[in-house]
């Protein structure tokens, strides 16, 4: 119980810095700053949410609920800000397009599947369930912040040469991750579950998809830089957030020990994940083995 409630009050202690850090120099509405206004609705969707999942021990709309979050929170932005910037759009825009398709993408794939097996040990217990809807609020909250606090800083920046880099970065990001969870879909309607993707991006990286999320998350971080201030810097952890959480936490970790438990004797997997590494592809490829060259 103690580690719950630590655990608890470590997640909403960072909500709460970057909150403040997000709102330093910001618009207001009413009185009250825009960004904060923003974290508080991204956590009361979740808790809102976590209502009916619980009831019905169910994770099918976990990821649907995280996408819809995202609009939800950087319109709201949008809307509460008086002085909107092209620079503010575009980066609206850019949260938008990658919420829908993701959000749609992993809700299909959920339904198709009738659950996500991370959720198996987790839906039982209330406090943990609980905690991975709260987690879901951190996550907005600190990989949008510099978006937000872009958005809701009201100072009218508009699109720089720093902005369009980041738009470029973002952009290959977005594009990089569409393409490998295209060809992984591909892959299963062909393969089926029980064989492992090794061609196409998936040949040259073995988690191509985080690589271009994390690519896109530093795109939308160096595109709201020229409009931060003071305290609001602090929100430029969004991408060290998204790289410590894929590489670290979850993600990479859980799929790298569930791939390991399946294919682990499989001299084609030792093959394979000799050959290519985790994440960011090398520059220069080695001997690649016969069964990777015949499908890439």
């Amino acid at each position: 119980m103690l580690q719950t409630l630590i655990r608890f009050g470590v997640v909403l202690a960072l909500g709460i810095i970057i909150t403040l850090a997000g709102s330093h120099t910001g618009a207001s509405w009413q009185g009250w700053p825009v960004f904060a206004l923003c974290a508080v609705l991204a956590f009361a969707l979740q808790w809102l949410a976590f209502i009916p999942a619980w009831r019905l021990q169910t994770e099918i709309f976990y990821d649907l609920i995280g996408a819809t979050t995202y609009l939800s929170v950087t319109w709201l932005a949008v809307a509460l800000t008086e002085h909107t910037s092209t620079l503010s759009l575009l980066l609206a825009a850019c949260i938008s397009l990658w919420a829908l398709r993701l959000g749609s993408f992993l809700f299909l794939r959920v339904l198709a599947d009738g659950k996500d097996s991370r959720f198996d040990q987790i839906k039982p217990h209330a406090s943990r369930f609980l905690f991975t809807w709260t987690l879901q609020g951190l996550w907005v909250v600190i990989t949008a912040g510099c978006a937000l606090a872009a958005i809701t800083s009201g100072r009218g920046t508009q699109l720089s040469v720093v902005g369009w880099a980041g738009l470029a970065l973002w952009l290959a990001g977005f594009i990089f991750e569409v393409v490998a969870d295209r060809q992984k879909r591909h892959f299963r309607a062909l393969h089926g579950p029980e064989r492992f993707i090794d061609s196409g991006l998936w040949a040259y990286s073995r988690h191509p998809n985080y690589l271009g999320e994390i690519v896109l998350w530093l795109g939308i971080a160096l595109m709201a830089l020229p409009a931060l201030a003071g305290w609001q810097y602090l929100t430029l952890i969004s991408p060290l957030f998204v790289i410590l959480l894929l590489t670290r936490v979850s993600g990479i970790p859980l799929l790298e020990r569930k791939a390991q438990k399946r294919w682990g004797d499989d001299p084609a997997w030792q093959a394979y994940t000799a050959h290519t590494p985790v994440l960011v592809p090398r520059l220069r490829r080695g001997i690649v083995p016969p069964r990777i060259i015949d499908d890439v």
